[in-house]
């Protein structure tokens, strides 16, 4: 490329960026998000660390919370500002109040009305007004929505039935101290009695079915081109490992949905148990996996 090529180039890239000081440049032909270069490219890692904040501490009520930081950053990363997320699983409310911190709407929908007032309460400590919050089967829920008109779906649903096993429910609780990270303290209810509940479901296939089933209606109301994250990560199944992402993935692509990429989401703060040990090998899960997608036309 000659000198003045050269010049030419860089004249029509100015043209399209905006300078934001030590946080780079923002192009102003990014339609996914309001981020520079900079805030963009650094989270395309593969591996993030899980970051904590005070808002967490009350999400700790809850048998398995997202944390703020986290979701602010993928909210971030695949909306623009004033956008609708949608979280299906929603729970302790995070997603609602990550996305009210980044002035989008949020749209929630749990089983549980005691979780669903847990979330009220943390969205009013943050004067929250952008969100609602439902109570019910969320296929139902979702149905009352309009075709593709959701710009990002991020949730982490029930891990199958491993909350009610002995010995494998809601950790020591040390939420006052502002983080759970003790043994777990037994087995836990969560709306048990639900039909609804995918904890309830006889075997591991039917729950991955019954899954599917609530995706199929995601990928209705997901606009095209947008961009669906389900936070979850490998378990045990009848004391055998199985590789839940991967079959969560092949249940996405046979959907309709495109996978764009895993993202570790480091936990580096739990303990060490010496499962199997002296005898056999057993892993201890130190990081979550972030299953991206995307809705193609």
């Amino acid at each position: 490329m000659n000198l003045f090529s050269q010049l030419e180039t860089k004249n029509t890239q100015d043209k399209n960026t905006t300078s934001t000081d030590s946080k780079g440049k923002y192009d102003s032909r990014n339609t996914l998000n309001d981020l520079t270069g900079k805030e963009w490219l650094k989270l395309t890692s593969s591996f993030w660390i899980s970051e904590k904040c005070v808002l967490d501490k009350d999400a700790l009520k809850h048998p398995a919370p997202f944390l703020v930081k986290d979701i602010q950053k993928l909210i971030s990363l695949f909306t623009k500002k004033d956008m609708k997320v949608l979280d299906p699983f929603c729970g302790s409310g995070t997603t609602l109040i990550a996305a009210n911190l980044l002035n989008r709407y949020g749209i929630g929908y749990d089983l549980s009305t005691k979780y669903k007032n847990l979330a009220l309460e943390r969205l009013k400590k943050i004067n929250a007004s952008a969100y609602s919050y439902e109570v019910g089967n969320n296929i139902e829920l979702m149905q009352n929505l309009d075709s593709h008109s959701i710009d990002y779906i991020v949730t982490s649903p029930p891990y199958y039935n491993i909350l009610k096993n002995d010995s494998k429910g809601l950790r020591a609780d040390k939420s006052y101290k502002g983080f759970r990270n003790g043994a777990r303290s037994g087995a836990i209810a969560y709306d048990t009695d639900s039909k609804y509940n995918l904890e309830n479901c006889k075997s591991y296939e039917d729950f991955l079915q019954c899954l599917s089933k609530v995706f199929i209606e995601c990928k209705r109301i997901l606009k095209y081109k947008k961009y669906l994250s389900i936070i979850i990560s490998d378990f045990t199944i009848d004391k055998k490992e199985v590789s839940v992402t991967g079959n969560i993935i092949t249940m996405m692509i046979d959907i309709g949905f495109e996978f764009v990429g895993n993202v570790a989401l480091i936990q580096n703060n739990k303990p060490l148990y010496p499962f199997g040990y002296p005898y056999a090998y057993k892993i201890n899960h130190h990081n979550q996996n972030i299953l991206n997608f995307r809705l193609t036309e």
